[in-house]
């Protein structure tokens, strides 16, 4: 058992906020069901309403506009299930049936959109650069009198890269398509809004900005169309059946509402405390790669290959010494398969499996940061010590 903890995995998921927690706790005597007419629901549902205006509140949206749903994955499912409905049922000489997306989104947008490609629609998965930017040229030329719908997430999940959004938008409104962004890893971390934005749907999750697991939202513009992945009530408006999750919901628009307080704090603290580590790695660990967007970068995310090293070696080495951190997106960390998101940046699967990603949230602290510094370098050392392939080759695939 390790002497310390540090926790270094934000972006997989945040611990609730003890404001959140105390919340919560306060709150589990508020049993009524939200769609219920007597007192009990009538309280439930003012107390749901509460929530969705601060979830609101964190994107610059209205209230009538936020759906909770049970997390990002639901969100994002929910919005392509609808495009794809839209796709088949689109008619004329030149139908919109079209949709175009990026190769390093979450796995569950992926998926999403694989599963429309292999309906029979045509699915663009546009290529990034090297820090995970958007090739805009294929942006472009992907763009036609067919394009439906357009999903890029706000920012990565791996390696913090931050996308233009709003030239995005600009550009799939002038060709007339609906415009989607999981800002699952965005909000709380930097400013988001959604008319800067001009996004039509955007997606939330509790648990990434201190709130409970099991809860999400997915704003969907007015005007927008919709239609409910869960049938079943009126809950909603008829768009997402199912007896409203009061707990977790609350918790939700309290995180919303604490995060949207604390967004400009948040972002210079984490901003120093990334730069502490990158910079105390670059000064102590020879033949590094730093992966993602060196400025148009979350705060709170620093993703780096060790050239000569296993990414789980490292990652296990780390946890004995009481070190969390991850090799990538937690919803990918069964596979052993290279990261998609390091692929598509073209850094090569030797690269991509050496990389760890260390995000960071309010419990971390200088100190942590500076133990990071102190156990990792001799990690790295051993490990490469150890290793059938050769720093030089490394060192030659990182050039290159």
């Amino acid at each position: 058992m390790a002497e310390r903890k540090v926790y270094i995995d934000y972006n997989a998921t945040t611990p609730i906020r003890d404001e959140v927690k105390s919340l919560m706790i306060e709150d589990l005597s508020i049993y009524g069901n939200a769609s219920s007419l007597h007192a009990s629901g009538r309280e439930a549902r003012t107390k749901v309403e509460e929530a969705r205006a601060n979830v609101a509140k964190l994107i610059g949206a209205a209230a009538g506009e936020i759906i909770f749903t049970s997390g990002g994955s639901e969100s994002n499912n929910t919005v392509f299930n609808s495009m794809g409905r839209l796709a088949k049922e689109a008619k004329g000489p030149v139908p919109r049936n079209e949709i175009i997306t990026t190769s390093i989104e979450h796995p569950c947008v992926l998926n999403s959109a694989q599963y429309l490609k292999d309906t029979g629609l045509k699915v663009v998965f546009l290529p990034v650069d090297k820090y995970g930017k958007i090739d805009m040229e294929a942006y472009k030329n992907a763009l036609n009198a067919r394009t439906l719908f357009v999903s890029v997430m706000a920012a990565n999940n791996e390696i913090g890269t931050i996308e233009d959004i709003a030239q995005i938008s600009v550009l799939a409104k002038k060709a007339g398509a609906w415009v989607h962004t999981d800002a699952t890893q965005a909000a709380g971390k930097i400013p988001v809004n959604v008319k800067e934005m001009g996004v039509d749907y955007l997606t939330l999750s509790g648990h990434k900005i201190y709130g409970p697991k099991g809860i999400g939202a997915l704003f969907v513009k007015k005007g927008a169309p919709l239609y409910p992945l869960i049938n079943g009530g009126h809950q909603e408006d008829g768009l997402r059946a199912g007896t409203y999750n009061n707990l977790g919901i609350l918790g939700f628009g309290k995180a919303a509402e604490l995060a949207l307080r604390d967004v400009e704090e948040y972002g210079k603290k984490m901003n120093s405390l990334r730069l502490r580590l990158r910079d105390g790695f670059l000064a102590n660990i020879p033949d590094i790669h730093m992966n993602g967007h060196p400025q148009d970068v979350l705060p709170n995310t620093l993703d780096v290959s060790f050239p000569g090293a296993e990414g789980e070696a490292i990652l296990l080495s780390l946890d004995l010494k009481g070190i969390e951190a991850s090799t990538g997106s937690a919803c990918a960390s069964g596979s052993l398969d290279p990261s998609h998101v390091l692929m598509a940046t073209g850094i090569g699967p030797e690269l991509a499996h050496g990389s760890i990603r260390f995000s960071m949230g309010w419990g971390i602290t200088k100190e942590d940061v500076d133990y990071i510094i102190e156990v990792l370098p001799p990690i790295i050392k051993r490990l490469r010590s150890m290793s059938t392939l050769t720093n030089a080759a490394y060192t030659k695939k990182t050039e290159n």
